[in-house]
């Protein structure tokens, strides 16, 4: 049955609920396109349709990013409030800023720890989010993301990512505490967002990067031990508020999968299906009752090489497999990259716009 009058925020919360809807809905979740590949497809749809990004997206995006005001110490620049630093390095058509200084590097002591300056959920201003949701509503209804909780990520940025896998294994006492500080912040900045928010918030954006390309970037029992207990304390009280916790990992993440589910995560984020063991028919046929999916479109290959059909294709196939019976939320699985045809970023939103087949149709 066609659901003809849907908002957007109601076709996401049906997907969340496995259920079918009258089209995928569409997301760029830890996504975008970067920007000379925005360029070229503003370019692009303003000589062939005579309208900008913006306007060939809003109808079609159906998740939008809302939250509080920073009103904290005064940051240098490119330095974040946790005290790190990056800088811009190219990669030929633009850069990416990459972390030039990891104010924990040197840390050898719990002390060490004591010493620095951490961010405190104080250091936001909660009031502003009615107003911005409702700024955010104002075009239609839409699904609203909090973000962005990674546990992990936040703590190797502080301290380098060799140094927290040594720690793992040389100083697990060191690793722990930041992780609990890192911990501390999230669940104090979520519940007083979800809060504030009073129920109109529907995702919360959480992440940590724990698969490569060709398998997990730590054992899984190393994971199981050190890293999953601090998501499952922070997916609490996530859900304690009614919000949903969409989960941000690349790479090669099945083995994973049933630990991340046990931990509370609702929706798996990025799938990124070039990498080794990453299956979608697999996905949906041991895992599709219990969690959803986003993302999926590969950037690596598809995108960035294949030609529009094979666009069509790959989107069409996505939908069949991982959106029959609802919950999957179609987009790209990272950012659009460089040099990336902007015929083949206009078919994927044109596919997943129209494709019905999962749907029956």
């Amino acid at each position: 049955m066609a659901h003809s009058t849907l908002s957007h925020r109601e076709r996401v919360r049906l997907a969340l609920d496995h259920k079918e809807t009258d089209r995928i809905p569409i997301a760029m979740v830890c996504s975008g396109i970067n920007t000379p590949a925005r360029k070229a497809l503003e370019a692009w749809l303003a000589r062939e349709r005579g309208i900008t990004v913006d306007a060939y997206l809003e109808p079609l995006l159906d998740i939008r990013g809302v939250g509080p005001e920073y009103i904290g110490p005064a940051l240098a620049k490119d330095t974040d409030m946790w005290g790190v630093h990056r800088s811009p390095v190219s990669y030929g058509a633009d850069a990416y800023m990459e972390i030039d200084y990891y104010p924990l590097g040197p840390a050898k002591s719990i002390d060490d720890l004591i010493a620095h300056r951490w961010p405190s959920a104080d250091w936001f201003d909660y009031s502003v989010l009615p107003e911005r949701i409702a700024q955010a509503q104002s075009k239609g209804e839409y699904c609203l993301m909090l973000a962005n909780g990674n546990i992990l990520e936040s703590s190797w940025y502080m301290r380098g990512f060799q140094q927290v896998l040594t720690d793992l294994i040389m100083n697990p006492e060191l690793a722990r505490a930041i992780f609990e500080r890192v911990t501390e912040f999230f669940v104090a900045h979520f519940a007083r967002a979800l809060a504030a928010g009073n129920g109109q918030i529907d995702l919360v954006f959480t992440a940590d990067d724990i698969g490569g390309q060709n398998g997990l970037l730590m054992s899984l029992p190393m994971w199981e031990e050190n890293i999953k207990p601090y998501h499952q304390r922070l997916n609490k009280v996530i859900h304690e508020f009614g919000a949903k916790v969409i989960y941000h990992s690349d790479g090669a993440v099945m083995d994973a999968v049933p630990g991340l589910i046990d931990m509370g995560v609702d929706v798996l984020q990025a799938l990124q299906f070039d990498a080794k063991g990453m299956d979608p028919v697999a996905l949906k046929g041991n895992y599709g009752d219990v969690l959803c999916f986003e993302g999926g479109v590969s950037v690596q290959k598809t995108l960035p090489f294949g030609k529009p059909e094979d666009v069509r294709a790959e989107v069409c196939r996505l939908i069949d497999v991982l959106g029959s019976g609802g919950g999957y939320i179609l987009g790209p699985a990272h950012a659009i990259q460089a040099g990336t045809p902007p015929e083949n970023i206009v078919a994927l939103f044109d596919t997943a716009a129209v494709h019905r087949r999962a749907m029956g149709r």
